[in-house]
């Protein structure tokens, strides 16, 4: 579901009174993590509004929002970890690794976004593969327009209980040409980690590390691999909220961590253009970075399952982080609900806020 579809069906979600609990969510936890009392920047009721409506989602764990580079908004909720703890970010990861992509071609690990990956992967492609393949970028595997049959919805069980995932996801059928439609497949950003490490020599999570974690002053724990050691792309990364907030704050910064270029600026402008549109949500979609527009303003966005969120609004100042506890199934509800508390609480906020 688009935001711009939750502008309009989640009418004054944080702005109204609220309603009563029903009497199996009266009692949530408290907010652990006490409110900065400086609301320099977000009108302070709308942002006290936003939190009461955050407040009364059963499954939402954390509540972040920076603006201008300073925190605001730190709330956790329902027993969720302390904000500094890591949890899984689901893929919000292929935000992450997008970002990793971009540094590689910086770096020159990687040639750039138009480089095939098959040579790469070589090792692992199909004896007789379809001539397609050697067409599938790098460019591609970010914007999920491989072409190759999906590994992720109905067909994600099968792919991660196969003996080499890698493969599997190599071996998979055409279902359109090369840089067609979004075909939104954890697959495709499991080949990029993999590549990552073919052409660097060194693992996903330790490019993490030197290029990430060490600049932005945050750790990045081992998270999981396949049977071959290839760090888990796309999927299952550990960050915690706040590390999630600093991350997106350099983005926001324009890839610079104090003077420091971490990630290149004219990456991130990549990044954030649209390249394909997903047929489930609406959005537009970048390298990594699903992309909106909410009351004028652009909103670009990571997204992982179950309401693990990072919305970055450059032009208000804005870096938000919502997490959520993923199981068991999530309802779609949910996640409109994250949405709703953005566009109908926070942004408001930051636009009264500024007058």
């Amino acid at each position: 579901m688009s935001l711009r579809i939750a502008l309009l069906s989640l009418p004054l979600v944080a702005c109204s009174p609220a309603p009563s609990a029903p009497a199996e969510q009266e009692a949530p936890a408290t907010t652990a993590a006490a409110p900065s009392p400086r609301t320099t920047g977000l009108d302070p009721a709308l942002l006290a509004q936003t939190v009461a409506a955050a407040q009364r989602l059963p499954r939402i764990r954390s509540l972040l929002v920076l603006r201008d580079g300073e925190t605001l908004a730190e709330h956790r909720f329902n027993g969720g970890p302390p904000l500094d703890r890591a949890v899984n970010i689901k893929s919000a990861s292929k935000t992450i690794l997008s970002a990793l992509a971009g540094i590689a071609i910086d770096k020159g690990v990687l040639e750039g976004a138009d480089q095939p990956i098959l040579p790469l992967l070589r090792a692992d492609a199909p004896a007789n593969p379809d001539p397609r393949l050697a067409q599938v970028t790098v460019d591609h595997l970010l914007s999920m327009r491989a072409g190759l049959d999906r590994t992720s919805g109905p067909n994600y069980g099968a792919w991660v209980a196969s003996p080499n995932w890698v493969r599997y996801a190599l071996g998979r059928r055409f279902v359109d040409e090369p840089g067609g439609g979004m075909l939104y497949s954890t697959g495709s950003s499991h080949l990029l980690s993999a590549a990552l490490t073919r052409a660097s020599g060194r693992s996903t999570h330790q490019l993490a590390t030197q290029w990430l974690g060490e600049p932005l002053g945050i750790s990045i724990p081992q998270w999981p691999r396949d049977a071959q050691g290839v760090y888990f792309g796309g999927n299952d990364m550990l960050l915690s909220p706040r590390a999630l907030a600093r991350f997106g704050e350099m983005y926001r910064n324009g890839g610079r961590v104090g003077t420091a270029q971490v990630v290149p600026a004219a990456w991130i402008d990549a990044s954030w253009q649209p390249r394909a549109t997903s047929p489930w949500s609406g959005n537009g979609y970048g390298y990594g970075w699903f992309v909106e527009e909410v009351r004028g303003h652009p909103v670009r966005f990571a997204w992982g399952y179950g309401g693990q969120m990072l919305y970055v609004l450059p032009s208000l100042g804005l870096t938000v982080v919502m997490t959520s506890d993923p199981s068991p199934q999530p309802r779609d509800d949910h996640v409109d609900s994250l949405h709703g508390l953005l566009a109908e609480g926070i942004i408001p906020a930051a636009i009264r806020g500024a007058g």
